[in-house]
């Protein structure tokens, strides 16, 4: 199976996007082409909030209305994010649905007073919350309902719940694609995406195929159908829960460790003393001062290039923003070229935002709302 020209997305810490392929974020933003109309009643707005493993963000949509039987054009985005994820309240779910409440606030601002009733408000928790106990991932959900319920906001059916990994990818894909005009009819060119989060990761593709078949090609479960905005898509998808960057940080510290939850590892500044935390649990992490390690546009080569120079670097002023860039870098580099199977060669771009809009599934999820998306998996 041969990948066409792709759009890498790499999550990298919270915000830094990758990106591969097409410049899909040329051209002059959505905005700048589409004024806001002077009639605000042909405007529509939704909420969609992202439960991430190291953050909580929300999106507040704003949609123009241009004809009845056409897909409301997006006009414009407001997002704002909070640090922990929900994952970290696992021992106090009431301060978990503060951060949702105090994030309530953006949306509040952001929506007239007048629309609030008639805009819906949705929660998806990503691979953060796939790893907790189903217990305590429910406990952490239902006090964001209360939150929900005693909001001013239209509160659809199944407003709150944990998204699986395949919807993940498959609604990244869709935002993406969505943001960079390839989701037209005559557009027979996609880009695919690779989304590195903090506990998961998510391949999703649209295969270009020779002398195969997708039905030859990929189990089942990883073959998808899209129909959305009139076209329809068949897709490659799979989703890594574990294989994030911050729970590989994690799977690291513990190799290179006798017993937690004190690490103390060659994979960090060897200077280096402080508290790190994940998943709800606080480590003391050091690096090792006996192992000295040696150790916008580019390509997958440069990230390893950048890792040995890094791992390299002594200067404590380096590590002071961020002590696990080494540590980091190597991973993405590992996971480029050894597990994904990419060429050295191959080129990246670096890509937050699309046309002046977060690159994110959210933008995907309140689309597949809206057209009350299913996704079908082959075989079923």
């Amino acid at each position: 199976m041969k990948l066409l020209p792709l759009l890498v997305k790499l999550v990298v810490a919270v915000g830094a996007r990758l990106a591969e392929g097409t410049d899909v974020c040329g051209g002059v933003p959505l905005s700048a082409v589409l004024p806001r109309p002077a009639d605000r009643s042909r405007v529509s707005y939704a909420v969609m909030f992202d439960a991430g493993s190291t953050g909580t963000r929300i999106h507040v949509y704003a949609f123009v209305h241009t004809h009845a039987d056409a897909f409301p054009v997006l006009d414009n985005e407001t997002f704002h994010s909070v640090k922990p994820g929900l994952s970290a309240h696992i021992h106090s779910p009431e301060t978990a649905a503060q951060s949702v409440r105090t994030l309530l606030k953006v949306a509040e601002s952001a929506v007239p007073r007048q629309r609030w009733e008639s805009t819906p408000v949705l929660l998806r928790a990503t691979a953060g919350l796939r790893l907790m106990s189903a217990d305590k991932a429910q406990a952490l959900l239902r006090q964001v309902q209360r939150v929900f319920d005693d909001s001013p906001f239209l509160v659809p059916y199944n407003s709150v719940g944990i998204m699986d990994g395949t919807s993940e990818g498959i609604l990244a894909w869709i935002t993406v694609n969505f943001l960079s005009g390839h989701l037209h009819a005559h557009n027979k060119q996609t880009v695919g995406i690779l989304d590195l989060g903090g506990a998961s990761t998510q391949i999703t593709f649209l295969p270009k195929l020779t002398d195969c078949s997708v039905e030859k090609a990929a189990p089942d479960d990883d073959v998808v159908t899209v129909d959305v905005l009139n076209s329809s898509f068949e897709l490659y998808t799979h989703s890594y829960l574990g294989n994030g960057l911050m729970s590989a940080r994690l799977s690291t510290l513990r190799a290179h460790s006798v017993s937690g939850p004190d690490f103390k590892s060659p994979c960090l500044p060897k200077k280096f003393r402080g508290e790190w935390s994940f998943g709800g649990e606080t480590y003391q992490v050091s690096g090792d001062p006996e192992d000295e390690i040696h150790g916008g546009r580019l390509r997958v080569r440069d990230f390893t290039r950048s890792a040995k120079e890094v791992c390299k670097e002594t200067s404590e002023a380096v590590f002071s923003v961020n002590p696990f860039l080494c540590l980091d870098l190597t991973y993405i580099s590992c996971l480029l070229t050894d597990g994904l199977g990419f060429r050295d060669d191959a080129p990246l771009r670096l890509s937050k935002k699309v046309n002046n809009m977060e690159a994110s599934w959210a933008l995907g999820a309140t689309l597949a709302h809206f057209e009350n998306l299913h996704l079908h998996h082959r075989g079923r």
